[in-house]
């Protein structure tokens, strides 16, 4: 399918490797010109080389901490007026409801909600200037239903779901969709740090660890970056532009609810 968005340019936050590099990839795969963002350059710069040979588009990269105000504003200068804008960042730490204090509700939010909306509203005008303009936040599966020892990522990624469902409502009229993906369990980082945290506090092996994880998932396997970054690029494409408001679960059927 041609998505009808081959020369527009993308800012991808925390695209050097997981969920984030796999909607880089697809961007670019259907010819869209890219931004990558991620604090590690080593990490961030082989990815972005093996996109441009992969796929022939251009691709800026910034290394910065995008969840810093400085790291903000070096990723917005050389984003500039960006079509398309999707919005990660890495999860905070797992723990019970007694381990977390002040400071560490603070960090998530800054990272996983007032980010993205810092992003949004830097970068919403200018979409809505033009009159097309796509935006997806990577969230997670725990919106839809809590999970236990992520309290801190609950909390923070509901409040910017709770500002996505009123913002995209707003922009929509002038062309310009907001929506949410919320990954279940994919074989990133991310998921092999909790599985290596469940082994440790278990005294399982790892390997029964993903075993018991994966029999948890109707679909009896982790989600893949590639196919996670499919689904993003169809939410930016021009066949996407009445989907508006949404929180798209890919999970592999793992959220037990009839909506």
């Amino acid at each position: 399918m041609d998505l009808g968005i081959a020369g527009k340019r993308a800012l991808v936050s925390a695209s050097s490797k997981g969920l984030g590099l796999g909607c880089a990839r697809a961007l670019a795969e259907a010819g869209v010109h890219l931004v990558m963002n991620a604090r590690g350059a080593d990490a961030l710069e082989a990815a972005a080389a093996d996109i441009r040979t992969t796929y022939d588009v251009d691709v800026t990269t910034v290394a910065a901490d995008v969840t810093t105000e400085n790291g903000r504003a070096a990723v917005l200068e050389a984003a500039g007026q960006p079509d398309i804008l999707i919005t990660n960042a890495g999860g905070p730490p797992p723990g019970l409801w007694s381990d977390w204090e002040r400071d560490d509700f603070i960090a998530a939010l800054d990272a996983n909600m007032l980010t993205p909306i810092a992003l949004m509203k830097a970068l919403l005008p200018g979409m809505i200037d033009r009159g097309w303009g796509r935006v997806v936040n990577i969230t997670s599966q725990s919106v839809k239903a809590p999970i236990a020892i992520l309290g801190l990522s609950n909390s923070a990624r509901a409040g910017l779901t709770g500002y996505v469902a009123g913002t995209s409502r707003q922009v929509a009229p002038h062309g310009v969709t907001i929506n949410n993906m919320l990954p279940g369990v994919h074989d990133t980082d991310r998921i092999e740090a909790l599985d290596s945290a469940t082994a440790q506090s278990t005294g399982l092996p790892i390997d029964q660890v993903r075993a018991d994880r994966k029999a948890t998932v109707p679909a009896g396997r982790y989600g893949t970056a590639d196919e996670f970054g499919q689904m993003c690029a169809f939410l930016c494409s021009q066949h996407a532009g009445f989907i508006v408001g949404q929180n798209i679960l890919l999970d592999g059927g793992a959220t037990n609810a009839t909506l």
